[in-house]
């Protein structure tokens, strides 16, 4: 449940300083992962040594191809989109031998495909949303059952100006996280 993120209790995976700045995030426990699955993978699990939070909070910017989804949305089923072992037999999107593949919360909010690249063209695996970390973070928390929660800000189309949007919209996803934070200390 939401109202059982603390400042004390929760950990904040943030790709980029871009994307949220320590002072949006006041008194929040907050990390730079890096950009892709294996930083964030990296980066989150050392954190888990240290802070050894009760949740962990996966914010960042997002693509997205429905034109109809603008500012800041909760993620809640995660899905691997550039996991291709179809010339195995295999849907895209599952691993060969590995029981978790999509995940999904028990509670309503969008889905993301995370991928190793940026999205700027229609991708295969539909889903609502577009990223790079949010599936490794998700399976790393069920794995270590912790409370997983994800919100992206979505900062351009999937298209071909997915680039020049992300540049001009990478900032405006801070602001939009930091009024959330703020109303779950208010």
């Amino acid at each position: 449940m939401l109202t059982d993120l603390t400042k004390k209790n929760t950990l904040i995976a943030v790709a980029m300083e871009e994307e949220l700045s320590l002072e949006q995030a006041d008194g929040w426990n907050v990390i730079y992962t890096g950009i892709g699955k294996v930083n964030a993978l990296i980066s989150v699990n050392r954190a888990l040594k240290e802070f050894k939070p009760d949740n962990l909070i996966n914010f960042g910017t997002a693509g997205s191809s429905r034109s109809d989804l603008k500012g800041l949305h909760e993620v809640t089923t995660f899905k691997q989109r550039d996991m291709d072992l179809r010339s195995l037999g295999l849907p895209l999107g599952v691993t060969l031998n590995d029981h978790i593949n999509d995940i999904c919360l028990d509670r309503p909010g969008l889905s993301c495909g995370t991928g190793d690249s940026f999205v700027t063209a229609n991708q295969e695996l539909k889903t609502d949303l577009y990223d790079m970390e949010a599936y490794a973070l998700a399976k790393l928390c069920l794995i270590e059952k912790i409370k997983f929660y994800c919100f992206k800000y979505i900062s351009d189309e999937a298209n071909e100006n997915a680039s020049s949007d992300w540049n001009e919209n990478v900032s405006k996803g801070g602001e939009a996280f930091q009024k959330y934070l703020e109303s779950l200390s208010g």
